[in-house]
Order: C-alpha cells, then structure tokens, then sequence
C-alpha cells in the first residue's frame, strides 16, 4: 500500500504547453489607437439608436492644408454631399474646420454609424490626396463619436458645432460659410440664414425629436456664441 500511495504521489501534473492563454481579457489586447496624440478612445463606442444624435469629429494628420481654404471646403461640401443620407446615417449639421470636421449626423444604429464613417472617411481622403497631390494617411486616427442624450445635451452641441471656427478664434462675420448653419432654424437673431444661404444643401432635416424640437426648451442659439470645450463623461 505504501508502495502504491508514493507511486501516485510521484505521477507528474499535466501541464500546460502553450506559451499563450486564449480567449478573456488580457491587459493591452484590442487595436491601438494611432497617431501622435490618438483623437478618439479604442474602448468599445456608445450604443447608437435612432433617438440619439451624435457628434462626430474626424482630425487631419498634421502638415495638410486647411479644410477651410476654398478648393478643400468645397471637396468636402461634395463629400457630405454624396453622403448625407446613406447606409443608415443622416447628417444634420456640420463644421469644417483648419484641421478637423464636426458633424451633427443622426443613425440607425451603431453599425451603420460605422459604416456609412467609413465611406465618408475614404471619399474625404481620395479626394484630398488627389487635390493635395500627395499618398498616404490623411486622417490622424479614427472618428470620435459622442451620443446626444438629453435636450441639454443637443443644444450645446448645436451652438459648438455651428460657432466652432469662434472658438478656434477665426474672425467670422455673421453665420460661418463653412458650416451649416445657413441650413440652420434655431438661431436667435431673425434673418441671420439670410446671409449665407445653400442652393443644394449637403444636409437633411432632422427626424429624431431632440434634433427638432427637445433641444429648443434651452433657448435658441445666437451666432455670436463661442462654446467652450464639449465635458467628457467619466
């Protein structure tokens, strides 16, 4: 019996032979963020439903001219243009700026957010890298998107995004050419759309409530505006 019980004792453990563990989470797993001063967080995005607007900000790498010069803002006005309505995602309202874009867009969903980015991100860059006779990357790293959940919310990203170029200290006369803001009903000062109308707008009327009217009880906006710098949630 000894004999046995010390056999048994002596019988090795299976171990494991792989160098690696699959499957759970690991620290510094998932893709990387990219560029020198990553734009937008690689962590799982916020769900995305049709009632919630959302914010989008796409950057330029650094060196490119500026979106605001006269042949880039109207490749990109083209750009929104063709994409206004695709694939699922609205654009509502929008700001070019030196070096980024914001937009107001509305989606179906968070896949077709994704998607329809996608699309709009490489028409923008084709068409740029054509204009600016150059090959490689043109934006810094993939769209931030920040989900509009309360008619607070709304209007503050409203008076951001069309007043942006004030806040980047860009002297601007009145409503800023390269925004929507011509296509824009909320401003407080009557007339203010007649000083720089679209013939075509490369935007849409908005569906989701908070976009039509919930934004609204907080007051309309002035074009004088400058909004600070949109609060990150924790």
């Amino acid at each position: 019996m000894r004999t046995q019980a010390r056999t048994r004792r002596a019988e090795p453990r299976q171990r494991q032979l792989t160098i690696f563990r699959r499957g759970g989470k690991r620290p510094g797993a998932g893709r990387k963020p990219t560029g020198d001063q990553p734009l937008a967080s690689h962590a799982r995005r916020e769900p995305v439903t049709r009632h919630t607007p959302v914010l989008v900000t796409v950057k330029l790498e650094r060196g490119l001219p500026s979106l605001r010069d006269r042949a880039a803002r109207q490749l990109v006005l083209e750009a929104l243009h063709a994409g206004k309505e695709r694939l699922g995602m609205r654009v509502i309202h929008f700001s070019i700026q030196s070096n980024h874009l914001h937009a107001i867009v509305e989606a179906s969903d968070a896949c077709s957010l994704s998607r329809a980015m996608k699309e709009l991100g490489v028409r923008l860059a084709r068409g740029l890298n054509r204009m600016f006779h150059r090959v490689g990357r043109v934006f810094a790293d993939r769209y931030h998107a920040h989900a509009l959940r309360t008619p607070s919310e709304v209007r503050y990203a409203l008076a951001y995004t069309l007043n942006n170029a004030r806040k980047h200290g860009v002297r601007v006369e009145g409503i800023d050419r390269c925004s929507s803001g011509a296509a824009f009903d909320g401003w407080i000062e009557r007339g203010a759309r007649a000083l720089a109308r679209f013939v075509d707008p490369p935007v849409v009327s908005a569906h989701s409530w908070l976009l039509r009217v919930g934004w609204r009880r907080h007051g309309l906006v002035r074009v004088t505006d400058v909004p600070s710098a949109p609060a990150r949630r924790p």
